[in-house]
């Protein structure tokens, strides 16, 4: 099993130089971040970085601050810490002394549990085609879902494995195949699925925070429609004594009438 492990954390580290190779994410991101600072208005001390990547980390990473929805970021949390958890007492079971150690075993199904309820919460209350697009929960798209679904099979075959061999059932029955394949699609398919996008999410929030310290505004127009120099244009005339929040986005419900 330590051969296998190792060869999915290569997989996964081969993979995700590819998925950045294709996507050309790390060139864009530097390039980006080359032009932002160009265009920024204030000065960052290193004082000023440590800090937005703390507040990154304690914020957008540990406590998944960009969901607002406290529902959504629940579901987000029970998936990510499930994750975690899961992994690392796997990890420790498999390359240490302490393998056997009751309290691993533990934390090896709690992670799985709650990788488990994460990730089919997600799917059947919040996956957006099927939310936003009124799209059925079991239309599937190996392309799209492929990481979602590795994690659903992954939860519910380590599950059905621990449950089965607790009963007498053979270690490497059927049931550990089932846990390797699920393994395999997950670790291995991160070129063809989303699994590459956790780890470029914290830069990509460090970076948002970072644009907006600096005055950068992500190279974007920061201008806004209650400035006296917008209010001049021509086409702002009817809107110059307007409300900030005028307009029928304000009415607007969330698209769930399906």
């Amino acid at each position: 099993m330590q051969t296998y492990v190792i060869i999915m954390v290569a997989l996964v580290v081969v993979m995700t130089v590819m998925d950045m190779l294709h996507k050309q994410s790390a060139k864009y991101f530097f390039a980006n971040a080359k032009k932002a600072k160009a265009n920024a208005t204030t000065q960052l001390s290193a004082g000023d970085k440590v800090g937005i990547a703390a507040a990154t980390i304690a914020t957008d990473v540990l406590s998944a601050g960009e969901f607002h929805n406290p529902v959504r970021r629940l579901v987000h949390l029970l998936t990510m810490y499930g994750f975690i958890l899961f992994n690392a007492a796997t990890a420790v079971m498999i390359f240490t002394a302490n393998g056997a150690d009751a309290t691993w075993t533990q934390i090896w199904h709690i992670g799985a549990i709650m990788l488990l309820v994460g990730s089919f919460w997600f799917w059947f209350a919040f996956k957006v085609d099927v939310v936003a697009e009124g799209n059925s929960p079991f239309s599937i798209d190996l392309k799209r879902d492929a990481f979602s679904l590795s994690l659903m099979a992954t939860s519910v075959a380590a599950l059905i494995w621990s449950f089965n061999t607790g009963n007498g059932a053979n270690v490497k029955g059927w049931e550990f195949g089932f846990v390797i394949l699920a393994t395999a699609s997950l670790f291995g398919g991160v070129y063809w699925s989303k699994f590459s996008h956790m780890f470029f999410k914290p830069f990509a929030a460090y970076d948002k925070r970072i644009t907006k310290a600096d005055g950068s505004a992500e190279n974007l127009p920061t201008i806004t429609r209650d400035e006296s120099e917008q209010q001049q244009r021509h086409s702002m005339e009817l809107l110059v004594d307007a409300p900030m929040d005028m307009g029928l986005g304000i009415k607007r419900e969330k698209p769930q009438h399906y």
